[in-house]
């Protein structure tokens, strides 16, 4: 069983004291160094915009300052991965506005939220984040789920919001059933979905039925079981199972632990991991905000695999 020591564990908390954005270091602080919440949703704030909702720049792949629901998305998935949403709740500023933003109806339509917006196409933006409806038909699925879940699990029950979000839960549930595309996001927004259903005690007012299953056997599909293919971008086990808590852990033990000797086998030299993608026919266009975009990447991505070693007992630092 590969471990990272401390002498790596060091490097890697250099390298993140020494490149990551203001948000990754309060992230990594919070989870490797005894920082506070506060401090990552301060760093958080800088990117809401009046409206509630938040800049497409905190993905690093969108170089947007519009609000966009996919931005919600991984506002709402940090706040989660901190615990934030289970100590300060919804009465939060932060939590408000972006509720607020989601009801303003603004990138959304009768079946959901929008993934990709017009305005992406203005700006320095990975290929996957030009606008386009034909994607959208197909990756609103997923994003919408998450979305739903945030709503279900924090808004006002008696809100226009909620009864939207419930609206669309129901649309969701019923699609899922009668289709294999998912999408990228799909499983697992619907997932989360699921999980918030059953969090609230709001099973008895949807459609659940096997879905569980259906997505269990999804996430076994998705999941790349060839290690040779994970130097690109692909979906590795850690994406399904961060840690031995995850329903989809049994029976996947074997490839898990294959993942986890293979990251600490690859990271680089003194500093952390590569990223496994770029932006392509894109990338030469924008060859100077990619760079600075690969570099973000490789700070949020080093808090990812740290938490999944540390999860998995990798880490043989006192961390």
């Amino acid at each position: 069983m590969k471990t990272l020591d401390q002498k790596a564990y060091q490097e890697v908390r250099t390298w993140m004291h020494r490149n990551a954005r203001e948000l990754e270091l309060a992230l990594w602080k919070f989870h490797f160094e005894g920082g506070s919440r506060e401090e990552v949703v301060q760093a958080l704030a800088c990117y809401q915009n009046e409206d509630g909702g938040f800049s497409s720049t905190i993905e690093p792949d969108i170089w947007n300052p519009e609000s966009a629901p996919y931005s919600a998305v991984v506002v709402t998935g940090i706040l989660r991965g901190i615990g934030f949403l289970d100590n300060e709740g919804a009465a939060h500023p932060v939590v408000q506005g972006i509720l607020r933003y989601l009801d303003s109806g603004v990138h959304s339509d009768e079946t959901g939220w929008h993934f990709s917006v017009p305005s992406n196409d203005l700006y320095a933006h990975a290929p996957w984040w030009s606008y386009s409806e034909e994607s959208n038909r197909v990756q609103d699925l997923g994003l919408t789920a998450t979305l739903c879940a945030f709503v279900l699990g924090y808004a006002d029950r008696d809100s226009a919001l909620f009864q939207k979000a419930a609206g669309y839960t129901k649309q969701i549930l019923e699609r899922v059933s009668d289709t294999e595309d998912l999408g990228e996001m799909g499983a697992g927004g619907v997932l989360a979905l699921l999980g918030e259903i059953m969090r609230t005690g709001l099973a008895d007012s949807f459609e659940c039925g096997s879905l569980m299953e259906k997505m269990a056997a999804a996430v076994n599909q998705r999941i790349e079981r060839n290690p040779e293919k994970w130097a690109g971008y692909t979906p590795r086990p850690s994406e399904f199972i961060p840690s031995t808590e995850s329903p989809f852990y049994k029976g996947n033990e074997e490839i898990v632990e294959k993942e986890l000797d293979y990251l600490v086998e690859t990271r680089n030299p003194g500093g952390v991991w590569n990223i496994t993608w770029n932006w392509f026919n894109l990338g030469e266009k924008y060859a100077k905000e990619f760079a600075i975009s690969e570099n973000w990447w490789m700070g949020v991505k080093a808090i990812d695999i740290m938490l999944f070693l540390r999860n998995f007992g990798r880490i043989s630092a006192p961390v």
